[in-house]
């Protein structure tokens, strides 16, 4: 008899905790694609359990999903969760077939990150009001972001004692657990010195070794970094759609267009496929492609 949909998933949940080390949010993203398919059969009045569901059941469900969900980017993400819980089912021999395997994600085409330029993040830096007791964890926030291009559950996630001065890198805790070095600026270090006598100064501290704390002592939030960021961008008349993540696609641009090496630059990102990283060749080929009609006298 095959198992049903919640079996299933607690199956699969506990196969990508324990197996495939994913963060607690890759893991929510992962089971709400798959909640959607059960969904769909809940609404057509279907009693399909997973390992009954074909091909044909799948393409029709893609209709259905994309009748409400335009965005291609949004349906080729549900069908990336699909497939992966079908390759499940197919490991753990609940299936012989996967029926997800023929199905086409939507064209996409090449959407490239917004990036700041150095102008722009040294405005937005400039609109901290540093006599507040957060303006020097949020300079050094930021610093840290654009000078190692981190995640920001990697940066809330930073500890003092992954911080080595003496030979300019940090330990970074990504994906899966992952952990590498990447090296830091002498500005982002000196930042961050200039913060912890600030940060010592908090009348409790909860999380001893988390280097950015809230006033209370206690981690930062990943929301509270978007807040910080998208209130800093406002202030400084930066219209772009920014968040956390874009000091880190603006380190990886910076860096390739200044001329270093890709896979010097997949390794400081913490890529598992240079793939990933390649995307900013495509931004540093506009780039180039930019200088040349400005300053080519036959453009």
């Amino acid at each position: 008899m095959s198992l049903g949909w919640k079996q299933s998933f607690r199956n699969f949940e506990i196969y990508l905790r324990l197996e495939k080390s994913l963060s607690g949010n890759s893991i929510e993203a992962y089971l709400d694609d798959v909640q959607k398919l059960e969904r769909y059969f809940s609404e057509i009045g279907s009693d399909l359990t997973p390992a009954k569901v074909t091909y044909s059941d799948l393409k029709n469900f893609l209709l259905w999903y994309s009748a409400d969900n335009h965005n291609t980017r949004t349906q080729s993400r549900t069908l990336s969760g699909i497939r992966a819980f079908y390759r499940f089912l197919l490991i753990e021999g609940e299936i012989e077939e996967n029926p997800a395997t023929l199905i086409e994600s939507p064209k996409t085409g090449l959407k490239l990150p917004e990036v700041l330029s150095v102008m722009e993040i040294d405005r937005l830096i400039g609109e901290i009001d540093l006599s507040k007791p957060e303006g020097h964890r949020n300079k050094a926030i930021i610093e840290t972001l654009y000078g190692c291009g981190l995640r920001v559950s990697e940066l809330v996630n930073l500890r003092l004692t992954d911080i080595h001065y003496g030979e300019g890198f940090v330990i970074v805790t990504g994906k899966g657990n992952k952990q590498r070095l990447v090296p830091v600026s002498g500005k982002a270090l000196k930042e961050i010195d200039i913060y912890k006598k600030d940060r010592d100064r908090l009348p409790v501290i909860h999380d001893q070794n988390v280097l950015f704390l809230n006033r209370r002592g206690s981690r930062l939030s990943r929301a509270m970094i978007f807040t910080i960021i998208k209130e800093l961008a406002a202030k400084a008349g930066i219209i772009k759609n920014i968040s956390p993540h874009t000091f880190r696609h603006s380190f990886a641009t910076h860096m390739i267009e200044a001329g270093a090496d890709l896979r010097a630059v997949q390794e400081m990102l913490g890529h598992e496929s240079i793939l990933t990283t390649e995307i900013y060749t495509h931004i540093d080929r506009s780039f180039l492609r930019d200088t040349l009609i400005m300053f080519h006298p036959r453009s």
